[in-house]
């Protein structure tokens, strides 16, 4: 599934407070940068925030998954990336104190 322009401008409104911020296109969807580096992504109409040892267990608590896709050998998971709760949508200032988090996980090397 793509991803579709209407559910990225919705995004870039949600994390409007972070502005400076930039997007571009990244393997048929679109990555989210804040000083260069990827703290989130969009694949098909799901966004994924970065993650770290440290905020891992919040979003599995919550019960969020890991960006994963298919190859000829199987399923890969991604596990730097989970996709964000759903009822974060309806939250748009928790939602941006998550993204915060994330900008963080992405400085962790």
């Amino acid at each position: 599934m793509s991803t579709t322009s209407q559910f990225v401008d919705y995004v870039r409104e949600l994390l409007a407070p972070l502005a400076p911020f930039s997007d571009s296109k990244f393997f048929g969807g679109q990555a989210m940068k804040y000083q260069g580096i990827q703290f989130a992504m969009i694949m098909g109409n799901t966004l994924y925030f970065r993650v770290n040892a440290e905020t891992r267990p919040e979003y599995e608590k919550r019960g969020s998954l890991p960006f994963s896709y298919h190859t000829k050998k199987g399923r890969i998971e991604v596990r730097k990336f989970y996709s964000l709760p759903e009822e974060l949508f309806e939250q748009p200032e928790e939602l941006v104190a998550w993204a915060r988090q994330a900008i963080m996980a992405s400085e962790d090397k």
